[in-house]
């Protein structure tokens, strides 16, 4: 009996039960899907595998779903009509790491750091490179569970080279960040079932209260998605609610992969004026405590901008010390011992009436053209590494935990960001289309920039997509039925960006100041709708990077879809920028003393750490060609 239990302990199986009980109800049609006899009550939901097969690399996800959706109509309560209880309950168990050890447990192994210093290059083994006076890694820092960061994509290539542990927190505590990026194997396989309650995926109360002059407030409060754009893919506008990047990149449903929220929205409806055909007033308010958009903890399958992996190595370096590829004197692999360089900590946001998060949005339409006015005051969902905390110096041989210009240490924020943007909708009958446009400017988000002695910057920004959807015939692929078309123009203009070209490298802010991303879909129907393939492409202007994206979907039965896709990258991968070996953070041991900042000494660059910025979330997922399959019985 000990035994067995110690057994499920270890593999924590308690954790797997309600997605099993989920999936074993599910299939007993009669146990879960539900109406009450006067038609108030209503449950009903799925079961979904979904199976990848990544490039080279084998399986890259195996995720067992269970969704339950409930919705109770209460009626009239008092003043209140139309007032209902909604829910969506889902549980989900990713077993990729069963079948493929590249992830999970027994991820990584020993690795090499390039050092280009010798005659011919060579490379060294983690741990063996120079050690600075400071001393070398910490006792427990050992050369197993790693791998090279960026390794999928690019060689070292005489530029920076950072090791990344990559095995789940509760197995290789090293690099995980307390209370940002510390998910322990269970956490990565089941996600739903953490501190968080994240299993409830929406739980809300609807109400309406009539007004005497004929207009009528809504109220919406609990656990919910606001969402406020009319686009997909990106966002620009609905920014309301962080995003689960670690799902599947950009690439999944955004219904799917929006973090819901506690909050509570307020809407007045004053219905057709004067001026306007309808017209309808929001206030929003997120009373959640604050969390950022999940970009994928290093060593899991999927992370946004490889930016997991490089915040899991840069933590390490703080807290134990790490091994850098071709830094001293820009070719030798170099021992830093702890409290030098890297990441030292994540702040993230306590709950206070100054952390929660506020939105107005006035919505309406006039002579068929709809619009939006939004503005919102919010956390960014987004990290900002801001240089200039306390470190010591190796050279000194002494504890300063002093502030170093230019130097590569940093904590983690989340910057307050103010909103303000709009809408608009209008259909052109002439050309039987749709077009949308959408907009904002924000102030308060930060950027990397090497030419700032805290190796950050503040810049305004200006996105804005222009959308177009169009029904149409296409009669050699289907006579009977017409294609959706739908194609989308996305732009993000940095307004205070700085960028220079300094010996023969750029230094500066890697995002480009103008960039754009376009993309389109070509969507059809057969055998009475049974039947849709559809490709998506998607094209990065800058990286130069493009994804295909076709799939095929077959509704089997009234319960039953079969969904068959592929995601295939084509183009750049990261692109090399100004790494800041050249930073001289402790002359005169680093570099002449008054040559500080990026322009001093040298011109280095590499593809790490921030090519990735250059390269966007398309171009870092250059090898992360996959064939998906997903099958999805809804009861």
């Amino acid at each position: 009996m000990s035994e067995i239990t110690n057994s499920v302990g270890r593999s924590n199986g308690w954790r797997r039960l309600p997605l099993i009980a989920a999936v074993g109800l599910a299939m007993s049609q009669n146990a879960i899907a539900y109406t009450s006899e006067d038609g108030t009550l209503e449950i009903n939901g799925f079961v979904e595998n979904a199976t990848y097969q990544r490039n080279g690399e084998g399986l890259s996800k195996v995720r067992n779903t269970a969704q339950i959706e409930m919705a109770k109509t209460l009626g009239d309560v008092g003043r209140f009509s139309n007032v209902g209880v909604y829910g969506t309950f889902r549980a989900t168990y990713d077993a990729v790491d069963h079948f493929n050890d590249r992830f999970g447990r027994s991820a990584g192994g020993p690795v090499f750091m390039e050092s280009t210093s010798g005659v011919p290059a060579s490379s060294v083994p983690y741990g063996g490179g120079i050690a600075l006076p400071g001393g070398g890694l910490e006792p427990g820092n050992v050369n197993d569970g790693l791998v090279l960061l960026g390794s999928d994509l690019h060689d070292t290539d005489g530029g920076v080279g950072l090791a990344v542990p990559v095995r789940p927190c509760d197995k290789d505590s090293r690099g995980c960040i307390d209370g940002y990026m510390d998910a322990d194997t269970n956490e990565l396989r089941s996600p739903e079932f953490n501190d968080r309650w994240d299993f409830i995926r929406e739980l809300y109360v609807d109400a309406s209260l009539p007004q005497v002059d004929g207009t009528e407030w809504s109220f919406r409060v609990g656990k919910q998605q606001v969402i406020w754009g009319r686009t997909d893919l990106f966002r620009v506008l609905d920014v309301l609610n962080p995003v689960d990047y670690s799902r599947h990149n950009i690439y999944d449903e955004l219904e799917d992969i929006r973090i819901p929220m506690w909050m509570a929205t307020a809407e007045k409806h004053f219905g057709a004026t004067e001026l306007f055909d309808d017209l309808n007033l929001q206030f929003v308010w997120n009373f959640d405590k604050f969390r950022p958009s999940n970009l994928g903890q290093g060593g899991s399958t999927y992370a946004i901008l490889d930016a997991g992996n490089f915040f899991r190595a840069m933590n390490n370096c703080w807290d134990n010390g790490c091994t850098v590829s071709n830094f001293a004197n820009g070719n030798t692999a170099t021992d830093f011992p702890k409290n030098v360089i890297g990441i030292r900590k994540a702040h993230m946001p306590s709950w206070s009436l100054d952390n929660t998060q506020f939105g107005v949005k006035l919505e309406g339409e006039t002579k068929g053209v709809g619009f939006s006015l939004n503005a919102l005051t919010y956390r960014s969902h987004l990290p900002s590494l801001r240089g200039g905390i306390p470190a010591d110096n190796p050279f000194t041989g002494s504890v300063e935990s002093d502030i170093f210009p230019y130097l590569i240490a940093f904590d983690i924020h989340f910057p307050r960001v103010n909103l303000i943007g709009g809408s608009l909708d209008l259909y052109s009958d002439s050309l039987k289309s749709v077009f949308r446009v959408e907009a904002a400017y924000t102030d308060g988000e930060e950027f990397a920039n090497t030419l700032r002695p805290r190796l950050f910057s503040e810049s305004d920004v200006f996105r804005y997509v222009i959308g177009w959807d169009r029904p149409t015939f296409i009669p050699f692929l289907n006579d009977r039925r017409a294609f959706l078309l739908s194609a989308q123009l996305f732009g993000q203009y940095l307004v205070d960006h700085e960028r220079k070209r300094v010996n023969g490298i750029e230094v500066g802010i890697p995002d480009k100041e103008l960039n754009h991303i376009a993309t389109f879909l070509m969507k059809g129907w057969y055998k009475n709708d049974r039947l849709s393939p559809q490709m998506i492409v998607a094209h990065d202007f800058g990286a130069k990077a493009t994804t295909l994206a076709p799939s095929v979907d077959w509704l089997i039965s009234d319960n039953l879809r079969l969904t068959v896709g592929a995601n295939i990258k084509v183009g750049d991968s990261a692109q090399k920028f100004d790494d800041c070996r050249a930073c001289n953070p402790f002359p005169p041991a680093t570099g002449p003393v008054g040559a500080e900042g990026s322009l001093a000494i040298r011109s280095l660059a590499g593809f790490e750490p921030l090519g990735r910025f250059r390269a966007g979330p398309i171009g870092m997922a250059q090898n992360e060609d996959e064939v998906q399959v997903t099958l999805r019985y809804r009861f």
